[in-house]
């Protein structure tokens, strides 16, 4: 029954594949494949990670670089199973191959671990196939699950998905981030697993120590005043953040949108009474007389934070809101919208009081106001937000101990 339903989702891969550019990114990488095996082939064995798409990648990448580290002498095989994930990070120089990982059937199973020859598996969060764990597992080959997550609503836990359960007893271990994720494994007679955590608290304590200065930010922020960093904002964000901030004048801004656009940049300006200059457009004396300092460009946000008073994270009036740890590893009280329950990092800052909940325009006044107008209660939540980051980091090492040891 599962195969058919592999065999499904290819018939309607392929046919998406006509219509759609993500799709068909996918099915010619599929195919891409086993001609980057075949070029590799040789006696190298390789320990091999799979992850979905880009934020499980996220997770595994502490482990990965680890590995690189502790052990050159280790062959990597990293596996995408998006285009999300594989056309960003297909030239990940830590991974000696990266490649897309092909549907799982009995066949492609069997033929793609005898071509890529792995020592050892590790299968990031969600990633659960159950012919190619069955393949590791016959051949005596060690496959891990690290990150993952369980709640009572998957599969395995409901009554028609019994047989599918079986391929967690498959996994050497599982090192999963909470105790109830062990517990409901315990009900399924699963009991080679380890409550470690989440490996993305090591992943943003890792970009933290690694971030360069971004100079225009730190001289805008140097000018004085508290500085409010916006990061990944979408309209719905901006709709009570710049009428905010026009209102709020001894507050300054520095906003990195999710979507940079001319258009979406050219709205943001438009809605602003206050000077503004675009980072990409920024000259020593144009950051002097701005009031805001509108991020046009990708891959600096996890850096920028560091110059923030406090923080908003965007997307919570949308489909979710973004990486919340980013801006929290700084110490850096941290402002999200409503729609948040399904990120634990979120919940559990809110729980500590390092984050607050907005659910529109009053409230984020209320909440910046506050802040800003109590230091002592400022610095208590931007420590409870580190704390919080600190205290839960660690799972990638205890990950690599168990199995590298």
């Amino acid at each position: 029954m599962y195969s058919l339903a592999i065999y499904l989702y290819m018939l309607c891969a392929n046919v998406a594949a006509l219509f759609g550019r993500k799709a068909r990114l996918m099915m010619r990488g599929h195919r891409d494949t086993w001609r980057i095996l075949r070029r590799a082939a040789g006696t190298d064995r390789y320990v091999w990670f799979h992850a979905a798409s880009l934020g499980e990648f996220e997770q595994g990448r502490p482990l990965m670089e680890r590995l690189r580290r502790e052990r050159p002498g280790c062959k990597i095989l990293l596996t995408f199973f998006s285009p999300s994930g594989y056309e960003v990070r297909k030239d990940y120089p830590v991974a000696d191959i990266v490649c897309y990982l092909p549907f799982d059937t009995p066949l492609n199973a069997r033929k793609f671990v005898r071509m890529a020859r792995p020592e050892a598996a590790f299968f990031i969060k969600y990633e659960f196939w159950r012919n190619y764990v069955d393949v590791l597992h016959r051949r005596g080959i060690p496959v891990y699950s690290v990150s993952s997550i369980f709640r009572e609503g998957q599969i395995f836990f409901r009554w028609y998905g019994c047989g599918y359960a079986r391929v967690l007893r498959r996994f050497t271990h599982l090192f999963v981030q909470n105790e109830h994720s062990r517990q409901l494994l315990a009900r399924l007679g699963v009991t080679d697993v380890t409550v470690v955590g989440d490996t993305r608290f090591d992943r943003v304590i890792d970009i933290m120590q690694a971030a360069r200065p971004v100079p225009e930010a730190e001289a805008f922020a140097a000018v004085g005043g508290p500085v409010l960093v916006a990061g990944s904002t979408w309209p719905a964000d901006e709709a009570f953040l710049l009428p905010y901030f026009n209102r709020r004048t001894d507050l300054k801004l520095i906003i990195a949108p999710h979507v940079v656009a001319p258009d979406h940049l050219a709205a943001i300006e438009s809605a602003l009474t206050r000077p503004s200059v675009r980072l990409s457009q920024a000259t020593p004396e144009s950051l002097a007389a701005a009031q805001c300092l509108i991020i046009d460009g990708y891959g600096l946000l996890s850096s920028i934070y560091r110059y923030a008073t406090l923080a908003y994270v965007g997307g919570g009036f949308g489909a979710g809101i973004h990486n919340v740890p980013e801006a929290a590893v700084y110490g850096c009280p941290v402002l999200i919208g409503p729609n948040n329950r399904k990120f634990r990092e979120a919940q559990a800052l809110l729980e500590c009081g390092g984050c607050r909940e907005v659910d529109g325009g009053e409230a984020f006044a209320r909440a910046v106001d506050g802040w800003l107008a109590d230091p002592a209660a400022l610095r208590a939540a931007g420590r409870a937000a580190a704390g919080y980051i600190r205290g839960n980091a660690g799972a990638a090492d205890a990950v690599f101990r168990h199995c590298f040891s």
